[in-house]
């Protein structure tokens, strides 16, 4: 009975606690600044071309209450910070180290060289401060103290290089010059800054050859590339009839064609290589009599005749089974998925740098259409 009137005494007692702490209401307080620490070692010479980071401390600013505070580190060449730069990276912890190669390139931007013989060669000094907030939507904002490093000695640092994530056709019969409708080309998996597309490259309506040249983006924007700043025809096997058509490419033997455009970086430039393959599309797996990878004529899509435009679809041959539909195109030294696609409610789908696609039945018999240049398809 004792113990029974023991633990109702402890369950009131526990109620008693959790009311009064529903009481207790969290005011944040917002704070006029906090303390950035100036560094140990703040004397010396802060080379960034030997240095790999730089460390700092801070204490919290009084919120009124324990906080994750997130910092951001701002710097600038003006100790009143008419002018200033927010370094890559957020902090949470009262101790970090900030990246001295991030430091590098956005001192090239602050002192607005664009050559490395204007550099500064020698230390100057840099000023710091935090920002801090609570949250992505600057809650509790407030600025740290400014510190100063007197000696920080640079260098003409530059983005580094990386592949393009995306590439486009444009051309009198890709997209009639208007990037709005030019052709979106494909990843190839496991290949950065390698692309692909199944195009029309028919004449135009009035009988002229096709033209085409490339972008990374829809736009005109001075880095658009054609005849002469591409490598053409490298590994293709089809024969395009390319030439110089006013520093586009023209294509002296319309038809259908497997575009690639292989991307490479030589120092700070891109450099291109354009491939025009035959336009064989495949079906693949259970749907294509069990092969995988074939390329096997039995399995292969029609190609449209070309007085049908560039809307026409490809058709495969029947299913021979019941299952899994599954196709591709295939490219000399890549495994079949990696430039495979299909057909999902009613849109043409490839799988480009992703992963697994969702994957859809088809009943033997059956054949899959897809229309390559609107981006749509069926199976029926």
């Amino acid at each position: 009975m004792k113990k029974t009137y023991n633990i109702i005494v402890l369950l009131a007692l526990l109620g008693l606690f959790w009311s009064c702490q529903e009481d207790e209401q969290v005011v944040m307080q917002q704070p006029e600044s906090f303390v950035l620490n100036t560094p140990k070692y703040v004397s010396g010479i802060y080379d960034l071309k030997n240095t790999e980071s730089i460390e700092f401390t801070t204490s919290q600013p009084d919120y009124g209450f324990t906080a994750a505070a997130i910092y951001a580190v701002e710097v600038s060449l003006a100790q009143d910070f008419t002018d200033y730069v927010t370094l890559p990276g957020s902090y949470t912890t009262a101790k970090f180290s900030i990246n001295a190669a991030d430091l590098a390139l956005a001192l090239v931007g602050m002192h607005g060289v664009t050559d490395e013989s204007a550099y500064p060669s020698d230390p100057h000094p840099l000023y710091v401060r935090l920002s801090s907030k609570l949250n992505e939507k600057n809650v509790g904002q407030v600025y740290s103290n400014v510190i100063t490093l007197p000696q920080v000695k640079g260098y003409f640092a530059l983005d580094p290089m990386v592949m393009p994530e995306e590439m486009y056709i444009i051309g009198n019969v890709a997209g009639d010059w208007n990037w709005d409708n030019a052709t979106v080309m494909i990843p190839v998996w496991g290949s950065p800054g390698k692309f692909w597309a199944m195009q029309y490259l028919g004449q135009t309506g009035d009988g002229g050859n096709a033209e085409i040249k490339f972008n990374l983006a829809k736009a005109w924007d001075g880095n658009e590339f054609g005849y002469g700043q591409v490598t053409v025809n490298a590994d293709g096997t089809a024969d395009p009839g390319a030439s110089d058509s006013g520093g586009n490419i023209g294509i002296g033997n319309p038809g259908w064609y497997i575009v690639v455009v292989t991307t490479t970086i030589n120092g700070r430039d891109f450099e291109y290589a354009v491939d025009f393959y035959p336009p064989h599309a495949h079906l693949q797996g259970g749907v294509a009599g069990g092969n995988w990878g074939t390329t096997d004529a039995a399995y292969r899509f029609t190609i449209p005749e070309l007085s049908l435009g560039a809307d026409a679809p490809f058709v495969s041959p029947g299913f021979t089974n019941t299952g899994e539909i599954r196709a591709s195109i295939q490219l000399p030294g890549h495994e079949w998925w990696h430039t495979e696609f299909i057909v999902l409610n009613g849109k043409f789908e490839a799988r480009g740098a992703g992963d697994d696609q969702d994957r859809v039945n088809g009943s033997a018999g059956q054949k899959l259409y897809i229309n390559f240049t609107a981006k749509t398809g069926k199976i029926e």
